[in-house]
C-alpha cells in the first residue's frame, strides 16, 4: 500500500517568501513545556544559536516580541506567542481528521490505479478516540482500509446505501437513548445489520481549568450568556446537545454560540482552551488532553455497524480480530472516560436498542 500523509503548513510574512513557521511553532511549544529557550533547543536537538535566530526572525516578521526574558527565571511566552501556540492546536484538532480521511481516499485511489490487490474495506465513522486507536493498530499491521470521517448519521446512511462496509455511530445510554436511536432506525435493519460494540464513553461539558464560572449544566451556560461552541448538524453530539437543551426548556436561540461549530471533540476542546469559547460538549478524553475541567453529564455507547454477511467476509477478518483483541481493549481502557468492558462484542440491532 502506498502511504500518503497530508500536513498543514504555516507561512508567516507579507508574501510567499515569508517564514515557514512549523519550526518556530515547535520552538514556542517547547519553550512552553520546558521553561526556557536553552532547554527548548536541547529538546529539539538544535543549537542555541539556531533557536535564537529563528525566534528573532519570527519576531521581526510579526512585529511583536514572542518571549519575555527574566533574570534567573528563564523565558516565558508572550501573549502573542501563546496565541500562536493555541492557533496551532486548533489547526491540528480541526484539520487532522479531514486530512487523514483525504489521505486514506488518495491511498485507496492509488491502490486501485496500480491494481496491485483488491480494494480494502471502507469505514465511514464519526471521529472518536477509540476509532483513532483502532486505526493506529490496523496501520501498524499494514491492514488496508479506506477511512472516511463523517457524522454518525451520514455514516449509517452510507452503509445502508452500500457506500461503505462499516459505519461508526454513537448513542447515549438512559433517558435519551430511544430518541437518539430513532434517528438511525431508517438505515439499520434488524435482520440485515449487526453492531460491534467499541466502547462506552463519558460525555460532558468542557470549561476552563478550575471551572471559574461554576458551571453545572447547560442551564447555567444559557442563563449567564456564556459562549458555547457546538458540533455540526448530523453529528451524534449535536443531537445530544439539542436533547439536553430540550430537557432544560432552552431554545437554541438562548444559547450563545449554538451555531458556532467545530468538527471534532478535540477541536471543541482546543477552542475552549484557547479562550475563544467558555463551554463546549464532548468526551472526557479531549478535555483531559487540553487541560480543561470536565463536568460529566452522561455515558454513551459507540458502535460499528455492518451487514450480517460481512461478519463472514474474509476481507474483514483481520479488522474483526483486532476489535476483539486484548491489545485493542487495553488501548480503549487507557483512554480517560472510556470503558472497554464490552469492546468487540457483536450485537443484533434489537439487542442493542430493544
Amino acid at each position: 500500500m502506498t502511504a500518503v500523509r497530508l500536513c498543514p503548513q504555516w507561512q508567516i510574512g507579507p508574501d510567499a517568501g515569508g517564514l515557514a513557521a512549523d519550526a518556530l511553532l515547535a520552538l514556542l511549544e517547547a519553550v512552553q513545556d520546558g521553561g526556557g529557550i536553552a532547554q527548548a533547543a536541547r529538546a529539539l536537538g538544535w543549537s542555541y544559536r539556531h533557536a535564537w535566530g529563528l525566534l528573532r526572525q519570527g519576531e521581526a516578521l510579526l512585529g511583536r516580541p514572542l518571549l519575555e526574558r527574566g533574570r534567573g527565571r528563564g523565558s516565558r511566552l508572550t501573549d502573542m506567542a501563546r496565541r500562536l501556540v493555541w492557533a496551532q492546536a486548533r489547526v491540528n484538532a480541526r484539520l487532522q481528521p479531514l486530512l487523514e480521511s483525504l489521505a486514506s481516499e488518495i491511498e485507496a485511489d492509488l491502490g486501485r490505479a496500480g491494481r496491485r490487490m483488491p480494494a480494502g474495506p471502507r469505514l465511514h465513522a464519526s471521529h472518536g478516540f477509540a476509532v483513532a486507536a483502532l486505526r493506529e493498530l490496523l496501520l501498524a499491521r499494514r491492514f488496508e482500509l479506506e477511512w472516511r470521517y463523517r457524522s454518525s448519521l451520514e455514516a449509517v446512511a452510507a452503509l445502508a446505501q452500500g457506500d461503505c462496509d462499516l459505519a461508526g455511530f454513537h448513542v447515549p445510554i438512559g433517558e435519551f437513548q430511544a430518541a437518539a436511536a430513532q434517528r438511525y432506525r431508517p438505515w439499520l435493519q434488524p435482520q440485515r445489520h449487526r453492531l460491534v460494540h467499541l466502547a462506552v464513553r463519558t460525555q460532558g461539558l468542557f470549561v476552563a481549568s478550575g471551572n471559574p464560572h461554576r458551571i453545572r449544566g447547560l442551564a447555567d451556560v444559557a442563563r449567564r450568556g456564556l459562549r458555547f461552541v457546538n458540533r455540526p448538524e448530523g453529528s451524534g453530539t449535536r443531537v445530544l446537545t439539542d436533547l439536553l437543551l430540550q430537557r432544560e426548556g432552552i431554545t437554541p436561540a438562548q444559547l450563545s454560540g449554538h451555531g458556532d461549530t467545530e468538527l471534532t471533540h478535540a477541536a471543541v476542546a482546543a477552542y475552549v482552551a484557547s479562550g475563544m469559547a467558555d463551554v463546549g460538549l464532548g468526551v472526557e478524553t479531549a478535555a483531559r488532553r487540553f487541560g480543561l475541567h470536565f463536568i460529566p453529564l452522561l455515558k454513551e455507547r459507540y458502535f460499528l455497524a455492518l451487514s450480517a454477511q460481512a461478519l463472514e467476509d474474509q476481507r474483514l477478518r483481520p479488522l474483526l480480530d483486532v476489535l476483539g483483541s486484548a491489545a485493542y481493549r487495553s488501548r480503549v481502557a487507557a483512554l480517560p472516560g472510556y470503558d472497554a468492558g464490552q469492546t468487540g462484542r457483536v450485537l443484533r440491532v434489537d439487542e442493542a436498542f430493544g
